[in-house]
């Protein structure tokens, strides 16, 4: 089962008030274990980057001046998560500015089956912070990369988050080389062995006569 993490920054909140994609970042998983197949793109987004969003991504409109515009690598990004499950937290956010680029050029929106770690964290944990960083708090992950909120570092995150969402064990188990791995352990700890055979009853008498002698000869001299 393949599915995709999915992370977009952008110039700010409201698709309503004129803001655009600056970043996307996409990590495929396979199997709950993430491939080598990812998906990155700074964007110049033909506007302004508001303050508010400057502060929490930190892109400057002279840093996106000169990066490709989402009409250049739509194609490319569709073609990557075509058929494949969407993981996003906040996805209400995410999708609503990816649609806007598409119905900016007169795409149409997308379809793919969507999976919003937000809502999984509410419902496990109702009443409790559901942010990325409350939820890497609270799964042990090491977050401290997110000095600013960058796509690709988000979607790592958000693969580990989701896999503990799910009650999965990061990465997916291989039982079949975890049961391997036991018996390696197994042997390891077992120091000295060796196969006891009893012996019959003319081995039993044959020794005590050898003892017998044995030991007066021994004895008397």
């Amino acid at each position: 089962m393949r599915e995709i993490v999915l992370d977009t920054e952008t110039t700010g909140l409201s698709v309503k008030d004129g803001h655009r994609i600056v970043e996307i970042g996409c990590i495929e998983l396979d199997n709950l274990v993430p491939t080598k197949n990812k998906f990155h793109y700074y964007l110049n987004p033909e506007r302004k980057v508001s303050e508010k969003a400057l502060e929490v991504h930190g892109y400057t409109d002279e840093f996106l001046s000169d990066k490709k515009k989402f009409s250049e690598i739509a194609d490319e990004f569709l073609s990557f998560i075509k058929d494949k499950k969407l993981i996003i937290h906040n996805a209400e956010f995410d999708l609503s500015h990816l649609n806007n680029e598409l119905e900016i050029l007169g795409r149409k929106k997308l379809n793919n089956e969507i999976r919003d770690t937000l809502t999984l964290a509410r419902d496990k944990f109702p009443g409790s912070p559901s942010s990325l960083d409350a939820l890497c708090k609270r799964y042990r992950i090491d977050n401290s990369k997110r000095a600013k909120h960058t796509a690709l570092i988000d979607c790592d995150l958000l693969t580990k988050v989701y896999i503990n969402l799910i009650d999965q064990k990061e990465p997916t188990l291989d039982f079949q080389k975890q049961d391997e791995k036991l018996m390696d352990i197994q042997k390891s700890n077992i120091s000295y062995f060796k196969k006891v055979i009893k012996p019959t009853n003319q081995e039993v008498l044959s020794h005590n006569e050898f003892l017998k002698k044995n030991f007066k000869k021994n004895f008397f001299n």
